[in-house]
């Protein structure tokens, strides 16, 4: 992909999460695709790899909320790679907000996500 057709492809995958749409954001992903998520059991965090364990992350945060919001703040495209740096806002259905600052970064093979690591930063 060219770093144009990445960036376009990052704005339909930003506009997946934005719409909370698991079918089109699991769809962006390669089928042996990982999610690596920041938190988890030790510094790498947790890995979901495949749609289904993808799927059921985002399915379980989901439910777990009552509004989540990725605001983009930067993105860079460097061949395969592509670094993007947001401020994620969300209210739990508890009534916690949460308010982090995070990039992730995106290793695409033929125009799918073939690794998501994301590594954020908590405010407060």
């Amino acid at each position: 992909m060219t770093n144009e057709e990445t960036f376009k492809l990052l704005d339909r995958i930003g506009a997946a999460f934005a719409r909370h749409d698991i079918d089109a954001m699991v769809g962006y992903f390669a089928n042996d695709g990982e999610f690596v998520n920041a938190v988890g059991p030790d510094p790498h965090g947790t890995c979901y790899k495949g749609h289904a364990e993808i799927r059921g992350y985002f399915e379980g945060l989901f439910d777990r909320v009552e509004d989540v919001q990725w605001e983009k703040t930067d993105i860079r495209v460097v061949d395969d790679k592509a670094y993007a740096e947001w401020h994620r806002r969300a209210t739990l259905k508890s009534g916690e907000a949460q308010d982090w600052l995070g990039v992730d970064v995106y290793t695409f093979a033929n125009g799918k996500i073939a690794k998501k690591d994301t590594y954020i930063k908590v405010v407060g």
